[in-house]
């Protein structure tokens, strides 16, 4: 049976994680953050906690990802700590909900900002992202060294954009010095909720460091690269994200910054001229792109790792015997997406499930404790600093987004755990046909 083929290394597995993350958030999400916190410092430091709780996650995930070399990632960890019927729940919630409709949206996005360069039409732009979705496949089913170099100029590119961009925003910009900081909520509690509906977004702009645990089967050396991959990758993304922060403030002013709806596009635009918007559309397309192809190449692998155990499609186990990928998962995901694009039903299946994906994140930094106590004697080339506290933190702010979600939207969060146990027949059915064929 051929395997998975060990090439990525530290460099590679770190622009993975820049280019998982760095999607369209940063383009749009300050303006919202700015918005819920009610003044800049507010927003600033809710960027700078989200960020360092973020961090807190990938780090417990460094000392996952340093004792596991299998493909799998995130579902390895929950299936060890916790077992295989909730690891399941969270393939099939990646599969069916998140992965491919991430994939649906970030394409459909991307063709909708090609509207700037030439007229698609309703049509056009569901076949564009057809063909987007296409290309992101073959590239993906292609080789891992192939599809990981490709996936690594469009981090390069696109963080440069993002740096580059912020540099000129503080060099020619005079917004902030034009208006005034918004004040901030006057009272302890009103200040600590305002805090906390912000940190929703700053948490959602940061998400995509944990689906580079996905290809640990194929790093060259993961005890090691791992982790310095997943620490390196999330701290350059909070440095970049507060340099984005401070150059729009610096080309608007917090004002105009908190009633933007486009604030990369419009920061540019003032400071260099309409023209420019071009600039911010190519910039967010190859973010899209990018982001599309980092999600393909990773959470394959979760569906490979999951038909090993027998718990998904047999053929999605299968490891292409001359480019050495899951081709029939990358081929699964890419068609289930390319599904969704077509049928608009991504926004909908997002709305509803998005919010779950942080139950299984948390889950996979509880794993950290879990695997501890069960697994005492284990090989553990890194140690999470700060154990228990660092992982625990992370559980903590997981938590809150999720029980905040039940609050706020009590239908929505129903529906959306709904759709996540409609996933418990299929288990079991895979699961007794997988005993069958023993």
């Amino acid at each position: 049976m051929t395997d998975l083929r060990r090439t990525l290394t530290t460099l590679d597995l770190t622009l993975l994680v820049l280019g998982n993350v760095i999607g369209s958030g940063i383009f749009i999400v300050p303006s919202v953050v700015l918005q819920q916190s009610g003044s800049v410092g507010v927003a600033f430091a809710v960027w700078l906690v989200g960020g360092v709780l973020s961090l807190f996650g990938a780090l417990a995930y460094a000392e996952l990802g340093a004792m596991d070399r299998s493909a799998g990632g995130l579902y390895a960890y929950i299936r060890d700590g916790f077992g295989s019927f909730v690891a399941f729940l969270f393939g099939w919630t990646m599969f069916f909900g998140i992965g491919g409709g991430s994939i649906a949206a970030l394409t459909v996005a991307a063709t909708n900002y090609l509207g700037q360069f030439f007229t698609l039409g309703v049509w056009g732009t569901k076949v564009m992202a057809l063909v987007i979705i296409a290309v992101i496949g073959v590239i993906t089913i292609s080789g891992i060294r192939s599809s990981a170099s490709v996936q690594n100029w469009g981090a390069v590119i696109k963080s440069l954009a993002v740096i580059v961009m912020s540099a000129i925003l503080l060099a020619m910009g005079d917004g902030g010095a034009a208006l005034p900081a918004a004040a901030a909520p006057n009272g302890g509690i009103m200040l600590l909720s305002a805090a906390g509906t912000a940190m929703i977004s700053v948490l959602w702009a940061y998400e995509g460091w944990q689906y580079v645990t996905f290809s640990a089967g194929e790093t060259v050396n993961p005890q090691r690269s791992l982790p310095l991959a997943i620490a390196l990758g999330t701290a350059a993304i909070v440095a970049i994200y507060l340099l984005a922060n401070v150059a729009y403030l610096a080309a608007l002013g917090p004002a105009a910054v908190a009633s933007s709806e486009r604030v990369a596009a419009d920061a540019v635009s003032v400071v260099l001229g309409e023209w420019a918007g071009h600039l911010i559309a190519a910039a967010i397309i190859i973010a899209m792109c990018s982001a599309s192809l980092g999600i393909a190449i990773t959470m394959s692998r979760a569906y490979y790792s999951m038909a090993q155990d027998g718990l998904f499609f047999r053929s999605f186990a299968r490891v292409h015997p001359k480019y050495g990928t899951p081709a029939s998962a990358i081929a699964g995901l890419c068609v289930w997406s390319g599904i969704l694009a077509v049928s608009g039903k991504f926004t909908t299946l997002l709305a509803y499930v998005v919010f779950v994906g942080w139950i299984f994140y948390a889950l996979g930094a509880a794993a950290v404790i879990a695997l501890r106590r069960k697994r005492p004697d284990t090989l553990r080339p890194f140690r999470v600093p700060g154990y228990p506290v660092t992982p625990i933190l992370f559980i903590l702010a997981a938590a809150a987004l999720v029980v905040n979600t039940i609050v706020a939207q009590p239908k929505v969060a129903s529906i959306g755990l709904a759709m996540v146990f409609a996933g418990a027949p299929a288990y079991f059915f895979w699961r007794r046909k997988a005993a069958t064929s023993d």
